[in-house]
């Protein structure tokens, strides 16, 4: 068999998020998901200083492990009950910075 050389052009990914900033409705879309991936992030940073599981993060809280691991992972959104309970088992309040 012959093997055919395909070229393929490549764009970086920077590249494509800028283009696609340009949508009103993707930057609107983009910003929300970062802010509740770096939520996810910082719950997770938080367990991880005090030391602690999810299983005993959950608890405290009120919640199955599980939507702490799902929260953590970043694969599934959270409402702000949810954010509340886990915030106050890290003594911090949930607020809007302006």
């Amino acid at each position: 068999m012959k093997k055919i050389a395909k070229k393929y052009n490549s764009i970086s990914l920077d590249a494509v998020i800028k283009e696609k900033l340009k949508s009103e409705r993707f930057r609107k879309t983009f910003s929300e998901e970062m802010s509740r991936l770096q939520l996810a992030h910082e719950i997770k940073t938080l367990r991880q200083e005090r030391k602690m599981t999810q299983k005993e993060v959950a608890a405290k809280a009120d919640m199955p492990q599980s939507v702490i691991a799902r929260i953590e992972s970043g694969t599934h959104s959270f409402s702000i009950a949810t954010l509340h309970k886990i915030a106050n088992v890290f003594d911090k309040q949930v607020g809007l910075v302006g």
